[in-house]
């Protein structure tokens, strides 16, 4: 067998079922390949290499002492995690000094799913800190780089996860999306990135960012790796409120059939389109996409999101709002970073979360802050949550004449590290993904081309808790257009 780190994930769960290969032997493979790449990607915060070894080991005795097991979908295949989600037993900071050192005692639920599947779970990826950032050179850390061109940013958040799959060093890998940083990542590193709907995937164990925006997904190389990874890590959790409690599809099944896209309607936001921010590149390589679906039976149809213009003030406004809140929590008292040397409790607290946070981070909880305040709840935090309310009938309205929307996930390629500094300009790389958090609708980026040899990755955008529509469609587009299952030529 080839290298196995280059298989997909239903590839390398294939050879681990018909005991092709062991799950230590897959382990180790996996870990040779973390050695390999990152010194040069950064993708990686804490890494597991005893834990997932005996892991796999453990998986490999019990194979041979009761069979190769049934209920164990993701059996063997090693697995990496973003840093907000808690790993019972290992460093779990959410790419922040306030943090550091603070290890779990439990697993997120997502997590489990996976333990419970069977999955290795090899490391902690890295992230712009509390998944404030769209570059991952937040991490209080270090930067993660491209491995398309080290150069330059992976996107973020959830950048470390995008770099680790699409440098083979793991098989698939969670993220989290609050406001486009699965899909963006994703798209800027040429791999598949989905944000299921708000209340699909639990959030018990997700180190809060903001509460009713966050939402847990998988990136992977392929439609199917992540329909694969739903499947395992969707359904209800009475822990987390916010769960919902509705039926699990078998997604797999969803991408069967016939390989066209004859009777689809695909609806073009034309705000998305019609918009000076689109790098000529990235619209051309849409464009070709586009003009695939078409030849594969779709039906183009015009839409518009009129309100979506707003969506970045309003997303800012109640992001940072929620972040303030939940970011409190953190004062150098009861766990994580602690000032030394301090003389009263206010210097405690005050001296703690000024040395723990950021700058990026202190800027939001200081936003949050004033659109909180008195005399400016109104003039702003009101006026956003209204905001919010007339994006998704938006949404809804453009889904009731389509059976999704496709649309660009960021308007350019990924650029150097360290070009763009000045913070406005940075939210507005989220310009495409934003809404769909406010909206709380499923979304999923593929790879669909590249412009000057950097990916470039396209959205689809669909109803509430219908995931397998997208799925479907994006497995039949990516496929028609070569760009499912590949990998950074490092």
């Amino acid at each position: 067998m080839s290298d196995l780190t280059h298989l997909t994930l239903a590839e390398a769960r294939a050879a681990l079922a018909a005991g092709e290969v062991t799950a230590e032997a897959m382990t180790s493979a996996c870990l040779a390949r973390m050695d390999a790449t990152e010194p040069r990607l950064g993708a990686l915060l804490a890494r597991r290499d005893a834990e997932a070894l005996a892991e796999a080991r453990a998986l490999d005795r019990e194979r041979a002492e009761h069979g190769a097991p049934d209920d164990k979908p993701l059996w063997g295949v090693p697995l990496t995690v973003k840093d907000a989600l808690t790993l019972r037993g290992a460093p779990t900071t959410a790419g922040s000094r306030i943090l550091e050192k603070f290890v779990p005692p439990y697993d997120a639920f997502a997590v489990s799913r996976l333990r419970e599947a069977g999955a290795v779970i090899l490391a902690k990826t890295n992230m712009d800190e509390f998944a404030m950032g769209s570059t991952t050179e937040h991490s209080a850390f270090h930067p993660t780089r491209n491995p398309w061109d080290r150069a330059r940013v992976p996107g973020g958040s959830s950048g470390g996860s995008a770099a680790s799959v699409a440098a083979c060093q793991c098989f698939a890998s969670l993220g989290s999306d609050t406001g486009g940083s699965i899909r963006q990542p994703a798209a800027l590193c040429g791999c598949v990135g989905l944000k299921p709907t708000y209340g699909r995937v639990s959030r018990y164990g997700l180190l809060a960012y903001g509460s009713s925006l966050d939402q847990i997904g998988p990136l992977t190389r392929t439609v199917e790796d992540a329909a694969l990874v739903l499947q395992v890590i969707a359904g209800h959790d009475p822990r987390d409120a916010t769960s919902a409690v509705a039926p699990v599809p078998d997604y797999a099944a969803s991408l069967r059939g016939d390989g066209d896209l004859t009777g689809v309607r695909l609806g073009l936001p034309r705000e998305f389109y019609d918009n000076d921010a689109l790098d000529s590149g990235v619209r051309a390589a849409c464009r070709k996409a586009l003009d695939n679906a078409k030849a594969l039976g779709a039906e183009l149809v015009d839409v518009s999101l009129p309100h979506t213009k707003y969506a970045v003030a309003a997303y800012y406004i109640l992001a940072t709002a929620e972040a303030g809140s939940n970011l409190a929590r953190y004062d150098g008292v009861r766990y994580g970073r602690r000032a030394q040397g301090v003389k009263d409790l206010d210097e405690l607290y005050t001296r703690s979360r000024t040395e723990g946070f950021g700058e990026e981070v202190q800027r939001r909880i200081l936003l949050g802050a004033f659109v909180l305040s008195a005399g400016y709840y109104d003039a702003y935090y009101r006026k956003a949550a209204q905001v919010r309310r007339l994006i998704r009938k938006d949404y809804d309205e453009a889904l009731a004449r389509c059976d999704v929307l496709l649309a660009p996930v960021s308007p350019v390629p990924a650029w150097p590290l360290g070009g763009v500094t000045d913070p406005l300009r940075m939210y507005l790389m989220d310009i495409f993904t934003l809404s769909l958090n406010l909206a709380g609708l499923p979304g999923l980026a593929v790879p669909v081309g590249f412009a000057d040899g950097l990916p470039v990755g396209m959205q689809l955008l669909g109803r509430a808790f219908d995931e397998k529509t997208l799925l479907r469609v994006g497995h039949r587009l990516g496929s028609s257009l070569g760009t499912l299952g590949q990998y950074a030529p490092l």
